[in-house]
């Protein structure tokens, strides 16, 4: 495994410089009564440390602290007391991994669309289970996978990429929620004058032409055998949808999507944030590095 604190260090210098303006001499985003041991920056680097190396255990990861790197991290606070404030930390982190796709994404015009199952337990669980389930809006529901042709519990999670593979937004959902009803979201996220390619769960002719008339965007969907005006999907943009499908499986393999120890919705969307947010990290150390910007696993090696 690589270094634990050299990654800190990494992750932490990169959220102080994309935040000098915002926090004050003791790294710190809101102020304290009492000055807390780790700062906000820590906090957020900590997590995004966690998750770039596989550790998505809370418990596991102060296990490792405790035992095998105690003297590098003398100021180390209580575990529920981290976690409590990695969720009030949740829009920091949304704006750092925002800014940096920003400068990521700075010149991309072709964007990728596509959604991954996020199961919450297993199905034969669904009907005793009570994680998520806070309210009726936000409760998880059981949905049908089409990749695995079986059904799930639990949420839906919408990804829009680049060409490259970095993130420009996100969304969690309902497993039943329909992929199409996805592309009315993506108005309100500053997309505009691109392509947007998609397979055919987004195939809805209305939907095409509100992005197109309201933010310039022309989705590019395969169409059904059956349609009338059915013609065969371009090569270019076949080859161009596998590198989402890519970037799911590093996050199931690498970053361990689909394993959940969250037991609100809260708690599963900064998860999931942390590890989106690691994955835009690890491709601007790459690309600083000069290394292949999706090689995550050989981000960290120097």
């Amino acid at each position: 495994m690589h270094d634990l604190r050299s990654n800190f260090d990494k992750f932490f210098n990169i959220t102080k410089f994309a935040f000098k303006n915002r926090i004050n001499s003791y790294d710190n985003f809101f102020a304290y009564r009492n000055r807390p041991k780790m700062s906000d920056c820590e906090i957020i680097a900590l997590a995004i440390t966690g998750e770039s190396l596989g550790i998505d255990s809370e418990s596991y990861l102060w296990g490792k602290l405790k035992n095998n790197y105690s003297s590098w991290f003398p100021n180390l606070i209580d575990r529920s007391n981290y976690n409590r404030r990695r969720k009030r930390l949740y829009p920091l982190v949304e704006e750092l991994n925002q800014m940096i796709t920003g400068q990521l994404n700075q010149f991309e015009t072709v964007f990728l669309v596509d959604s991954i199952p996020v199961p919450v337990c297993q199905i034969a669980r669904e009907k005793q289970s009570k994680i998520c389930k806070e309210s009726f809006e936000t409760a998880p529901d059981k949905g049908f996978s089409a990749v695995s042709k079986s059904y799930f519990y639990g949420y839906k999670l919408h990804l829009l990429t680049s060409m490259r593979g970095v993130f420009h937004s996100m969304d969690l959902s309902k497993a039943s929620v329909h992929d199409v009803h996805y592309l009315s979201q993506i108005k309100h996220s500053g997309l505009n004058n691109c392509t947007l390619i998609a397979d055919r769960g987004y195939l809805s002719s209305t939907q095409q032409l509100d992005l197109f008339t309201s933010c310039s965007i022309e989705l590019q969907t395969p169409r059904r055998s059956n349609q009338k005006d059915y013609q065969l999907f371009s090569p270019v943009f076949k080859r161009t949808r596998k590198r989402i499908e890519t970037l799911f499986a590093q996050l199931c393999d690498q970053f361990m999507l689909k394993r959940n120890y969250a037991k609100t919705v809260l708690g599963l969307s900064v998860r999931i944030l942390s590890k989106i947010t690691a994955v835009t990290l690890l491709q601007f150390i790459n690309l600083k590095n000069d290394k292949p910007l999706n090689h995550l696993k050989y981000a960290l090696a120097n």
